[in-house]
Protein backbone atom coordinates (compact mmCIF):
# COMPACT_ATOMS: atom_id res chain seq x y z
CA UNK A 1 0.00 0.00 0.00
CA UNK A 2 1.24 3.46 -1.14
CA UNK A 3 2.25 5.50 2.34
CA UNK A 4 -0.05 8.51 2.54
CA UNK A 5 1.53 12.21 1.91
CA UNK A 6 1.10 14.25 4.36
CA UNK A 7 1.49 18.49 3.68
CA UNK A 8 2.76 20.35 6.69
CA UNK A 9 1.71 24.56 6.62
CA UNK A 10 3.35 26.01 9.44
CA UNK A 11 4.52 29.48 10.29
CA UNK A 12 7.70 30.93 11.80
CA UNK A 13 9.06 34.56 12.75
CA UNK A 14 10.08 37.51 14.56
CA UNK A 15 6.61 37.67 16.13
CA UNK A 16 5.02 34.15 16.19
CA UNK A 17 8.22 32.74 17.52
CA UNK A 18 8.93 28.73 16.69
CA UNK A 19 6.89 26.92 18.58
CA UNK A 20 4.66 26.43 15.33
CA UNK A 21 7.36 24.59 13.69
CA UNK A 22 8.72 22.71 16.38
CA UNK A 23 5.31 21.17 17.37
CA UNK A 24 4.63 20.45 13.67
CA UNK A 25 8.01 18.71 12.92
CA UNK A 26 7.19 16.49 16.36
CA UNK A 27 3.97 14.98 14.73
CA UNK A 28 5.43 14.77 11.73
CA UNK A 29 8.33 12.93 13.31
CA UNK A 30 5.58 10.66 14.39
CA UNK A 31 3.33 10.17 11.15
CA UNK A 32 6.79 8.97 9.54
CA UNK A 33 7.44 6.56 12.58
CA UNK A 34 3.86 5.24 11.06
CA UNK A 35 4.44 5.07 7.91
CA UNK A 36 3.53 8.52 6.27
CA UNK A 37 5.21 10.80 4.12
CA UNK A 38 5.48 14.10 5.16
CA UNK A 39 6.72 17.48 3.46
CA UNK A 40 6.67 21.11 4.63
CA UNK A 41 5.56 24.55 2.81
CA UNK A 42 9.17 26.21 3.73
CA UNK A 43 9.12 30.09 3.53
CA UNK A 44 12.49 31.93 4.58
CA UNK A 45 11.92 31.28 8.77
CA UNK A 46 10.30 28.25 8.80
CA UNK A 47 13.36 26.66 6.34
CA UNK A 48 15.65 28.22 8.59
CA UNK A 49 14.26 26.42 11.94
CA UNK A 50 14.60 23.14 9.77
CA UNK A 51 17.56 23.11 8.23
CA UNK A 52 18.49 22.86 12.09
CA UNK A 53 15.76 20.93 13.97
CA UNK A 54 14.78 18.99 10.84
CA UNK A 55 17.19 18.65 7.87
CA UNK A 56 15.86 14.89 7.33
CA UNK A 57 12.54 16.62 6.29
CA UNK A 58 11.48 17.32 2.99
CA UNK A 59 10.51 21.20 2.12
CA UNK A 60 9.16 23.33 -0.69
CA UNK A 61 10.93 26.35 -0.44
CA UNK A 62 8.56 29.70 -0.86
CA UNK A 63 9.16 33.19 -0.79
CA UNK A 64 7.04 33.85 2.12
CA UNK A 65 4.04 32.75 4.73
CA UNK A 66 1.65 35.07 3.70
CA UNK A 67 -1.98 32.77 2.62
CA UNK A 68 -2.05 33.54 -0.81
CA UNK A 69 1.36 32.35 -0.96
CA UNK A 70 0.46 29.64 0.54
CA UNK A 71 -2.50 28.49 -1.01
CA UNK A 72 -0.77 29.34 -4.84
CA UNK A 73 2.08 26.66 -3.55
CA UNK A 74 0.15 23.59 -2.38
CA UNK A 75 -1.83 24.19 -5.50
CA UNK A 76 1.38 22.98 -6.86
CA UNK A 77 1.77 19.96 -5.21
CA UNK A 78 0.60 16.46 -4.63
CA UNK A 79 -0.72 15.26 -1.25
CA UNK A 80 -3.35 13.12 0.13
CA UNK A 81 -4.00 15.09 3.50
CA UNK A 82 -2.90 18.39 5.03
CA UNK A 83 -1.88 19.42 8.49
CA UNK A 84 -2.31 23.34 9.44
CA UNK A 85 -0.45 25.47 12.20
CA UNK A 86 -0.77 29.29 11.04
CA UNK A 87 -2.67 31.43 13.10
CA UNK A 88 -2.89 33.73 10.22
CA UNK A 89 -5.09 30.91 8.23
CA UNK A 90 -8.97 30.44 8.46
CA UNK A 91 -11.82 28.36 7.12
CA UNK A 92 -10.90 29.96 3.42
CA UNK A 93 -7.32 28.95 3.14
CA UNK A 94 -7.74 25.36 4.52
CA UNK A 95 -10.34 25.00 2.01
CA UNK A 96 -8.97 25.80 -0.65
CA UNK A 97 -5.28 23.98 0.17
CA UNK A 98 -7.39 21.10 1.62
CA UNK A 99 -10.04 20.57 -0.75
CA UNK A 100 -11.90 17.48 0.28
CA UNK A 101 -8.53 15.82 1.52
CA UNK A 102 -8.19 15.31 5.17
CA UNK A 103 -7.03 17.65 7.30
CA UNK A 104 -6.12 18.59 10.27
CA UNK A 105 -5.15 22.00 12.38
CA UNK A 106 -2.94 22.75 15.43
CA UNK A 107 -4.87 25.90 17.44
CA UNK A 108 -5.12 27.68 20.47
CA UNK A 109 -7.14 30.51 19.80
CA UNK A 110 -10.31 29.71 19.13
CA UNK A 111 -10.96 32.58 17.96
CA UNK A 112 -11.92 32.44 13.89
CA UNK A 113 -13.68 29.95 11.74
CA UNK A 114 -11.35 26.67 10.74
CA UNK A 115 -12.23 23.95 7.77
CA UNK A 116 -10.46 20.96 9.27
CA UNK A 117 -11.63 17.71 9.74
CA UNK A 118 -9.26 17.40 13.79
CA UNK A 119 -8.81 20.26 15.99
CA UNK A 120 -5.91 20.06 18.01
CA UNK A 121 -6.09 22.73 21.01
CA UNK A 122 -3.59 21.88 23.91
CA UNK A 123 -4.97 24.55 26.05
CA UNK A 124 -5.52 23.37 29.57
CA UNK A 125 -9.04 25.39 29.75
CA UNK A 126 -10.20 24.39 26.27
CA UNK A 127 -13.85 23.60 26.04
CA UNK A 128 -15.40 22.34 23.44
CA UNK A 129 -17.98 25.15 23.52
CA UNK A 130 -14.91 27.51 22.64
CA UNK A 131 -15.29 26.25 19.08
CA UNK A 132 -18.90 25.97 19.00
CA UNK A 133 -19.64 28.09 16.06
CA UNK A 134 -16.11 27.88 14.30
CA UNK A 135 -15.67 24.18 12.73
CA UNK A 136 -18.62 22.84 11.79
CA UNK A 137 -18.65 18.53 12.80
CA UNK A 138 -14.60 18.77 13.17
CA UNK A 139 -13.24 16.25 15.98
CA UNK A 140 -11.78 18.21 18.94
CA UNK A 141 -8.78 17.55 20.50
CA UNK A 142 -8.46 19.04 24.01
CA UNK A 143 -6.16 19.36 26.85
CA UNK A 144 -2.25 19.35 26.87
CA UNK A 145 -2.41 15.41 27.00
CA UNK A 146 -2.48 16.24 22.96
CA UNK A 147 0.44 19.00 22.65
CA UNK A 148 2.64 17.05 20.08
CA UNK A 149 5.97 16.95 22.42
CA UNK A 150 9.00 15.50 20.87
CA UNK A 151 8.92 12.04 23.27
CA UNK A 152 12.30 12.20 24.16
CA UNK A 153 10.29 13.80 27.34
CA UNK A 154 8.04 11.36 27.97
CA UNK A 155 11.09 8.63 28.16
CA UNK A 156 12.68 10.72 30.76
CA UNK A 157 9.57 11.56 32.64
CA UNK A 158 9.21 8.64 35.16
CA UNK A 159 13.26 8.98 36.62
CA UNK A 160 12.82 12.88 36.63
CA UNK A 161 10.00 13.41 38.35
CA UNK A 162 11.55 10.91 41.04
CA UNK A 163 14.15 13.51 42.03
CA UNK A 164 12.25 16.47 41.92
CA UNK A 165 11.93 18.54 44.96
CA UNK A 166 15.50 18.75 45.71
CA UNK A 167 18.07 22.33 46.44
CA UNK A 168 18.40 24.36 43.95
CA UNK A 169 21.56 24.26 41.46
CA UNK A 170 20.88 24.35 37.99
CA UNK A 171 18.13 26.89 36.60
CA UNK A 172 16.94 26.79 32.63
CA UNK A 173 16.42 29.54 31.01
CA UNK A 174 14.50 29.48 27.79
CA UNK A 175 12.24 31.67 26.60
CA UNK A 176 11.64 30.83 22.73
CA UNK A 177 14.05 30.46 19.95
CA UNK A 178 13.00 33.93 18.40
CA UNK A 179 14.04 35.78 21.86
CA UNK A 180 10.95 38.23 21.52
CA UNK A 181 12.15 41.62 22.79
CA UNK A 182 15.51 40.41 24.08
CA UNK A 183 13.53 38.83 26.84
CA UNK A 184 16.22 36.03 27.30
CA UNK A 185 19.10 39.12 27.99
CA UNK A 186 16.81 40.73 30.48
CA UNK A 187 16.13 37.80 32.78
CA UNK A 188 19.43 36.67 32.63
CA UNK A 189 20.77 40.26 33.88
CA UNK A 190 17.99 40.01 36.94
CA UNK A 191 19.08 36.13 37.67
CA UNK A 192 23.13 37.41 37.53
CA UNK A 193 22.62 39.70 40.33
CA UNK A 194 20.32 37.91 42.67
CA UNK A 195 22.02 33.88 42.69
CA UNK A 196 26.13 33.62 43.27
CA UNK A 197 26.23 30.01 43.61
CA UNK A 198 23.77 28.68 41.06
CA UNK A 199 24.42 27.35 37.32
CA UNK A 200 22.29 29.26 34.81
CA UNK A 201 21.63 26.72 31.51
CA UNK A 202 20.26 29.48 28.64
CA UNK A 203 18.78 28.20 25.69
CA UNK A 204 18.52 30.80 22.64
CA UNK A 205 18.50 30.66 18.92
CA UNK A 206 21.14 31.24 16.80
CA UNK A 207 19.13 34.45 15.11
CA UNK A 208 18.44 35.61 18.79
CA UNK A 209 18.89 39.61 19.42
CA UNK A 210 20.30 38.61 23.13
CA UNK A 211 23.10 36.45 21.46
CA UNK A 212 25.82 38.88 21.37
CA UNK A 213 24.83 39.88 25.32
CA UNK A 214 25.07 36.46 26.04
CA UNK A 215 27.70 35.54 24.16
CA UNK A 216 29.97 38.33 26.19
CA UNK A 217 28.21 37.19 29.63
CA UNK A 218 29.20 33.45 29.22
CA UNK A 219 32.11 34.40 28.56
CA UNK A 220 33.18 35.92 31.81
CA UNK A 221 30.51 34.18 34.53
CA UNK A 222 31.29 30.59 34.61
CA UNK A 223 27.94 30.13 35.97
CA UNK A 224 26.50 30.62 32.33
CA UNK A 225 26.37 27.71 29.94
CA UNK A 226 24.90 29.31 26.45
CA UNK A 227 22.86 26.74 24.49
CA UNK A 228 22.14 27.49 20.97
CA UNK A 229 19.90 25.45 18.60
CA UNK A 230 19.65 23.05 21.40
CA UNK A 231 18.74 19.64 20.62
CA UNK A 232 18.81 18.39 23.95
CA UNK A 233 16.31 20.29 25.91
CA UNK A 234 15.35 17.45 27.28
CA UNK A 235 17.96 16.73 29.08
CA UNK A 236 18.42 20.62 29.89
CA UNK A 237 14.90 19.95 31.23
CA UNK A 238 15.68 17.49 33.05
CA UNK A 239 18.89 18.44 34.60
CA UNK A 240 17.19 21.48 35.80
CA UNK A 241 15.43 22.39 39.34
CA UNK A 242 13.93 25.32 38.04
CA UNK A 243 13.14 27.10 35.28
CA UNK A 244 12.02 30.49 33.64
CA UNK A 245 10.45 29.66 30.44
CA UNK A 246 7.81 31.08 27.70
CA UNK A 247 4.32 30.77 28.49
CA UNK A 248 4.26 28.38 24.77
CA UNK A 249 4.32 25.39 23.54
CA UNK A 250 7.11 24.45 25.36
CA UNK A 251 5.31 24.81 28.58
CA UNK A 252 3.80 20.92 28.11
CA UNK A 253 7.89 19.89 28.60
CA UNK A 254 8.51 21.21 31.69
CA UNK A 255 5.11 20.17 33.05
CA UNK A 256 5.52 16.76 31.92
CA UNK A 257 9.07 16.30 33.42
CA UNK A 258 7.36 18.42 36.80
CA UNK A 259 9.63 21.37 36.25
CA UNK A 260 8.76 24.34 38.56
CA UNK A 261 9.17 27.57 36.87
CA UNK A 262 8.36 30.95 36.53
CA UNK A 263 6.51 31.18 33.73
CA UNK A 264 6.63 34.56 31.19
CA UNK A 265 3.70 35.89 29.05
CA UNK A 266 5.37 36.71 26.21
CA UNK A 267 2.01 37.16 23.62
CA UNK A 268 -1.43 37.43 23.64
CA UNK A 269 -2.30 33.91 22.41
CA UNK A 270 -0.38 32.81 25.25
CA UNK A 271 -2.55 34.39 28.52
CA UNK A 272 -5.66 31.39 28.39
CA UNK A 273 -3.06 28.37 29.39
CA UNK A 274 -0.76 30.61 31.41
CA UNK A 275 -3.98 31.52 33.66
CA UNK A 276 -4.89 28.18 33.54
CA UNK A 277 -1.56 26.94 34.73
CA UNK A 278 -1.92 30.20 37.38
CA UNK A 279 -5.16 28.63 38.56
CA UNK A 280 -3.91 24.90 39.11
CA UNK A 281 -0.96 26.27 41.00
CA UNK A 282 0.95 24.50 38.24
CA UNK A 283 3.71 27.72 37.92
CA UNK A 284 4.34 31.07 39.10
CA UNK A 285 3.18 33.12 36.38
CA UNK A 286 4.15 37.05 35.25
CA UNK A 287 3.46 39.17 32.22
CA UNK A 288 6.54 40.61 30.54
CA UNK A 289 4.77 43.61 29.20
CA UNK A 290 3.81 44.87 32.77
CA UNK A 291 5.16 48.01 34.14
CA UNK A 292 6.66 46.45 37.50
CA UNK A 293 8.07 43.55 35.93
CA UNK A 294 11.74 43.02 36.66
CA UNK A 295 10.65 43.44 40.60
CA UNK A 296 8.04 40.87 40.22
CA UNK A 297 10.52 38.54 38.54
CA UNK A 298 12.87 38.93 41.25
CA UNK A 299 10.26 38.07 43.70
CA UNK A 300 8.53 35.40 42.41
CA UNK A 301 12.81 34.04 41.34
CA UNK A 302 13.46 34.51 45.64
CA UNK A 303 10.31 32.66 46.31
CA UNK A 304 10.46 29.52 44.19
CA UNK A 305 14.23 29.57 45.09
CA UNK A 306 13.63 29.29 48.79
CA UNK A 307 10.15 27.15 49.30
CA UNK A 308 11.18 23.79 48.81
CA UNK A 309 7.56 23.01 49.80
CA UNK A 310 6.28 25.14 46.82
CA UNK A 311 8.57 23.80 44.54
CA UNK A 312 7.14 20.16 45.29
CA UNK A 313 3.63 21.63 44.70
CA UNK A 314 4.03 23.12 41.47
CA UNK A 315 6.17 19.69 40.33
CA UNK A 316 2.93 17.26 41.55
CA UNK A 317 0.57 19.76 40.10
CA UNK A 318 2.46 20.70 36.37
CA UNK A 319 3.33 17.16 35.91
CA UNK A 320 -0.26 16.26 36.22
CA UNK A 321 -1.25 18.58 33.51
CA UNK A 322 0.21 16.03 30.92
CA UNK A 323 2.14 12.85 30.11
CA UNK A 324 4.14 13.64 26.75
CA UNK A 325 2.20 11.55 24.51
CA UNK A 326 -0.13 13.73 22.58
CA UNK A 327 1.73 13.49 19.41
CA UNK A 328 1.31 9.51 19.32
CA UNK A 329 -2.05 10.09 20.22
CA UNK A 330 -2.98 12.95 17.35
CA UNK A 331 -0.94 10.82 15.26
CA UNK A 332 -2.73 8.02 15.28
CA UNK A 333 -6.19 10.13 15.10
CA UNK A 334 -5.10 11.39 12.07
CA UNK A 335 -3.73 8.67 9.96
CA UNK A 336 -7.04 6.41 11.02
CA UNK A 337 -8.94 9.39 9.15
CA UNK A 338 -6.48 9.25 6.53
CA UNK A 339 -6.76 5.68 5.72
CA UNK A 340 -10.22 5.66 5.91
CA UNK A 341 -10.92 8.55 3.53
CA UNK A 342 -7.95 7.63 1.26
CA UNK A 343 -7.35 3.79 1.54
Amino acid sequence: MKPPRILFVANAGPEVGGGHVMRSLTLSNALVARGAETTFLAPPDVRCLLDVFGPQVACHQMASAMPEVIVAAAGSLTFDAVVFDHYGLAKAEHEAIAGERPSLVIDDLADRPLAADIVVDPGPARLVSDYARLIGDARLLLGPNYAPVRPAFAALRDATLKRRGGPVRRVLVALGLTDVEDITRRVVDRLLRMHANVAFDVVVGGAAGSLPFLRDMASSDARIALHIDARDMAELTATADIAVGAAGSTTWERCILGLPSVLLVLADNQRPAAAALAVRNAALVLDAADPGFEAALDRALRQLMADESLRRDISVASAALCDGLGAERVAEAFLTLVETRHP
